[in-house]
């Protein structure tokens, strides 16, 4: 594409297109335990995009969803991966959701509640990583339940489990493959929210800024980019956006 030295000023003002990646969502990106190296759909997404800027690309890792935000709004990194929320989006510029994913509960075999309806009851606590897209949904949602912050997503049912806490909030898969791990939990039926996974850079970029970012995103939805990279990556689960209207 022929972008203007202007616009690629203010999408990357380093001339290096410094992109913030997650790897509390296990969906979106994980580490090579061999090599250390980041891996996973948002990883592609990012390579893509500063392909089509023709700039050089820069991976900022953080291990959880709040870090990786907080970079963005803090104009450390100059796009992001984020589930889309209100409160994130006073700094930062949504495109259109990439991808669908769930959010579930997780509980103990023995444990009384059989339904998401039932979580929010005097009493109960619930465990999310902090400043994760449940955390900030929960924190809205729930009037009479106890929220509980471990420090990141893939910590929630390690300290679930350590302090007893009776329900554990977060990506479907993660807890999936932690009621593997672990024996004696099960998942509730169903979901307790549908996350909008979406690409964001700061506000103060501007809106030429994120129309660009939002068209790239339509064209990697629209190619099938996305939806193959869910499939060599072995994603299931999660589902690509439609197309924004």
């Amino acid at each position: 594409m022929n972008i203007a030295p202007e616009l690629l000023q203010r999408i990357a003002p380093t001339g290096v297109l410094r992109a913030s990646i997650n790897l509390g969502n296990p969906i979106l990106a994980n580490k090579d335990p061999a090599t250390g190296k980041p891996f996973g759909v948002s990883i592609d997404l990012a390579h893509a995009f500063a392909q089509r800027l023709g700039l050089p690309i820069e991976l900022v890792v953080f291990d959880s969803a709040g870090k990786s935000v907080e970079a963005v709004t803090q104009e450390r990194a100059d796009i992001g991966f984020f589930a889309v929320d209100p409160l994130r989006g006073e700094h930062i510029a949504f495109t259109a959701p990439y991808v669908l994913i769930e959010g579930s509960y997780l509980v103990r075999q023995d444990s009384a509640l059989q339904s998401n309806a039932e979580v929010d009851q005097p009493g109960r606590r619930v465990v999310v990583g902090k400043g994760s897209a449940y955390d900030l949904f929960l924190t809205r949602e729930l009037k009479h339940a106890e929220i509980v912050r471990a420090p990141t997503s893939p910590a929630v049912v390690d300290l679930f489990v350590e302090q007893g806490v009776e329900i554990a909030a977060g990506v479907r898969q993660q807890l999936e493959a932690d009621a593997r791990r672990l024996p004696g939990l099960r998942l509730l039926p169903g979901r307790f929210m549908v996350i909008q996974q979406a690409m964001g850079l700061p506000k103060s970029r501007g809106a030429e800024a994120a129309t660009l970012l939002a068209q790239f995103v339509e064209d990697m939805k629209a190619s099938g980019f996305v939806s193959e990279a869910l499939k060599r990556h072995g994603i299931e689960g999660a589902s690509v956006a439609p197309a924004e209207a």
